[in-house]
C-alpha cells in the first residue's frame, strides 16, 4: 500500500509540474494571436481578392479567399498618419489634433501620449506586441513605438523610405558628411528598438523578414501576440526589383510596372509570414487582417475601380480600402461582407477577443464589430460614418447611414448618393430626399463641435494657410441652403 501511494504521489507531482503549461497553452487559444498587415497607399483593384485584372496577389488571395473580405471596408481619415493614429487610438483623428501628417523633418511631435494606443491596452492585457515597419505617429522618445505599447520594433519612424539599402545608406552617408542634420526621413537609417542597424535588403523583403522573426520569438512565449506589420509599399518612391517587376510583362506602362513589382513584393512578404505562422502551428489561433491606410494614389500608379477618385479623397476612392479576415473556424471561409465597417472598429473588437475592458476613460470612436460580423449583420446600422478632409481654405467631408453617402467637394453643394446601388458616385439624389441629406449634414455638424484644433502641419504653408482663413469654417463646411 505505501508503495502504491509512493506510486500515485509521483504521478500526481508530475500532473501538476505539467499543468502550468498545457493550462497555457489551452488560455492562450481562448485569446487568439492577432497580425495587423498595412499596406500603403494600396489601390482598392490592386488585389486579386478585389478584382485586379492585371496585378497577381496569389498570397493575400489565398487568405482572403478562405476567409471573409470586405467589400465596405473605410478607413478614418483618406491619407498616411491621420488614418494610422484613428486605427491604433480607435478615434477619429480630428478628435485628438491628429488631422495633418507630421512635419517630415524632426518635429518632435506626435499622437498626444494621454491616448492609450491599441498596443498598449494589448500589452497590458498579456500580449506580446510587435511592431514593424512605417510609424508616422511620432519621433520623439515619449512617441516611439516601445513607449506605446511595442515590446519590439523594427523600421523607421517617419512618413515614408527609400527602398534600395544601397542607395538611401550613399544618400545619408553624403549629407551627414555635409554637415547636415536635419535630414531627409526618406534615407535615414532603420532602427531596432531605438537602436540604428545596417539594413542590407530591399525594405519590403526587410520587414517581411523582420515579421517572421518576430513569430518565430513569440512562439517561445507563454502569451498571446500582437503583430502590426506595417509595410511602405506601393507608397513613393515607386522602387521595385527587376525581377519582381519582369513578373508582370503584360503591364507596358512604367508607373504601373514599377507599382505592381512593389505589390508583388508585399505579397510576397505576405507569404513569407503565413509560413513561419504554420511552421509554429499558430496560423489555426492568428486573426489575420488585412487592409490599405487609404486609397490608392492614381497619379503613381494604383487602380481604385470602381471607386472615384483616389487618396486624400472625400469620394470612395480615398478612404475605402480592400480588407479580409482570416481565422480559421473562427472566420467564415470563402465570403465576403456586404456592410460598412470602419478601422475605428478595430479597437473594441481586438480589445472583446482579447476578453479584455477598455477602461471607463477610453474614449472610442468605433465599436465591436464581431458578433453582427460573425452573423453577417450590419454593425453599423443606422450608425453615421464620417470623413473629413481639411484643405487650403475649405474642408471636403462625407458622412455614411446605411445605404445613403452625403458628399461635399471644396465649395461645391452637399450631394446624395445611393452608396449601395451608385458606388461610382454618379447620380446626386439630394433633390428627392432633401430631408435625408439635412438631416445626415447636420448630425456631422454637431460630430464636429468637439474636434481639436490641430496640433501640427504636415507643411508650414499648411499651417498659414488655417490661420489667414481662419479655418476650419465649419459653418461654409455644413451649410446646405444653396
Amino acid at each position: 500500500m505505501i508503495k502504491l501511494n509512493n506510486i500515485l504521489v509521483s504521478l500526481l507531482a508530475a500532473i501538476i509540474l505539467c499543468a502550468p503549461v498545457s493550462y497555457t497553452h489551452a488560455n492562450d487559444t481562448q485569446k487568439p494571436n492577432i497580425l495587423l498587415i498595412m499596406a500603403d497607399d494600396l489601390g482598392y483593384a490592386d488585389v486579386g481578392f478585389n478584382g485586379s485584372k492585371d496585378i497577381i496577389t496569389p498570397n493575400i488571395d489565398d487568405l482572403a479567399n478562405k476567409g471573409t473580405s470586405f467589400s465596405e471596408a473605410y478607413v478614418a481619415h483618406p491619407f498616411c498618419g491621420p488614418s494610422r493614429a484613428g486605427l491604433l487610438t480607435g478615434r477619429y483623428p480630428h478628435k485628438i489634433g491628429a488631422q495633418f501628417n507630421l512635419p517630415t523633418r524632426g518635429s518632435h511631435l506626435g499622437v498626444p501620449t494621454s491616448e492609450m494606443f491599441m498596443s498598449k491596452f494589448l500589452q497590458n492585457n498579456g500580449y506580446f506586441t510587435g511592431a514593424i515597419g512605417k510609424w508616422h505617429l511620432g519621433d520623439a522618445p515619449q512617441y516611439h513605438p516601445n513607449q506605446r505599447g511595442f515590446d519590439e520594433y523594427y523600421g523607421f519612424l517617419g512618413g515614408g523610405h527609400n527602398y534600395f539599402p544601397e542607395q538611401f545608406a550613399a544618400a545619408y552617408k553624403r549629407q551627414k558628411e555635409q554637415g547636415l542634420s536635419n535630414i531627409f526621413e526618406y534615407i535615414t537609417p532603420l532602427e531596432h528598438n531605438g537602436k540604428e542597424v545596417t539594413e542590407t535588403e530591399y525594405i519590403t523583403d526587410a520587414l517581411s523578414r523582420e515579421a517572421v522573426t518576430f513569430v518565430n520569438k513569440a512562439v517561445s512565449k507563454t502569451q498571446p501576440f500582437f503583430l502590426y506589420l506595417a509595410y511602405n509599399a506601393p507608397h513613393v518612391p515607386l522602387e521595385a526589383k527587376q525581377e519582381d517587376m519582369d513578373m508582370f510583362p503584360n503591364i507596358k506602362d512604367k508607373k504601373r510596372k514599377t507599382y505592381a513589382g512593389m505589390v508583388y513584393a508585399l505579397d510576397r512578404g505576405v507569404g513569407r509570414v503565413v509560413d513561419a505562422l504554420k511552421k509554429n502551428g499558430q496560423l489555426d489561433n492568428t486573426l489575420i487582417v488585412f487592409l490599405s491606410d487609404n486609397g490608392g494614389k492614381l497619379s503613381q500608379g494604383a487602380n481604385n475601380d470602381p471607386l472615384k477618385a483616389g487618396k486624400g479623397s472625400a469620394q470612395e476612392g480615398g478612404f475605402r480600402v480592400p480588407m479580409f479576415f482570416h481565422w480559421p473556424n473562427h472566420v467564415p471561409s470563402g465570403q465576403r461582407f456586404e456592410h460598412p465597417v470602419s478601422s475605428l472598429d478595430f479597437y473594441p473588437t481586438f480589445a472583446a477577443l482579447a476578453g479584455a475592458e477598455v477602461p471607463a476613460d477610453k474614449q472610442l470612436d468605433g465599436k465591436n464589430m464581431w458578433e453582427a460580423f460573425k452573423a453577417n449583420k450590419n454593425p453599423h446600422q443606422d450608425d453615421l460614418i464620417f470623413l473629413l478632409r481639411h484643405r487650403g481654405g475649405y474642408s471636403d467631408a462625407a458622412v455614411r447611414r446605411n445605404q445613403y453617402k452625403a458628399l461635399k467637394i471644396a465649395d461645391k453643394p452637399w450631394r446624395l448618393f445611393d452608396i449601395d446601388n451608385d458606388i461610382e458616385e454618379n447620380h446626386d439624389i439630394s433633390a428627392q430626399h432633401p430631408l435625408i441629406l439635412k438631416d445626415m449634414v447636420r448630425e456631422m455638424e454637431k460630430w464636429s463641435w468637439d474636434n481639436q484644433q490641430p496640433l501640427w502641419f504636415h507643411e508650414h504653408y499648411e499651417g498659414a494657410h488655417w490661420r489667414l482663413n481662419a479655418m476650419p469654417r465649419f459653418e461654409q463646411t455644413f451649410k446646405t441652403d444653396q
